[in-house]
């Protein structure tokens, strides 16, 4: 039997833009960490397991920052899904590839520190 996990495409972790992301704006306004994927357990046997993505916003205005430096749960193929931005489809999600990662690495540093 193959991996269920194999099946759908997963966001690997790593630093992401949502769509609402403002190229004018901040480096880290909606900009998120993915720390990886979760499979909902309370699939019963035969059923289609439910993957949920977890991770964290990169801005303190997030509401799941301000409850508690919380994470961001959403199903996997939300994520990973397409939406309508001014006409266009995009994705919701864009994983960053470029020099602004770093950037990002000490804003989540400074804002999740470790303890």
């Amino acid at each position: 039997m193959p991996d269920e996990m194999s099946l759908s495409p997963m966001p690997e972790p790593g630093f992401y833009y949502h769509y609402k992301h403002d190229l004018q704006g901040s480096v880290n306004n909606y900009a998120y960490e993915v720390l990886g994927v979760g499979m909902y357990t309370e699939t019963a046997e035969g059923e289609a397991p439910i993957y949920y993505v977890i991770y964290r916003p990169l801005y303190i205005e997030a509401r799941v920052y301000k409850l508690g430096k919380l994470f961001d749960v959403r199903p996997l193929d939300m994520f990973m899904g397409m939406v309508d931005k001014g006409g266009f489809k995009c994705p919701r999600f864009q994983r960053i590839f470029d020099v602004v990662i770093r950037d990002l690495e000490e804003i989540r540093d400074q804002i999740y520190p470790r303890s």
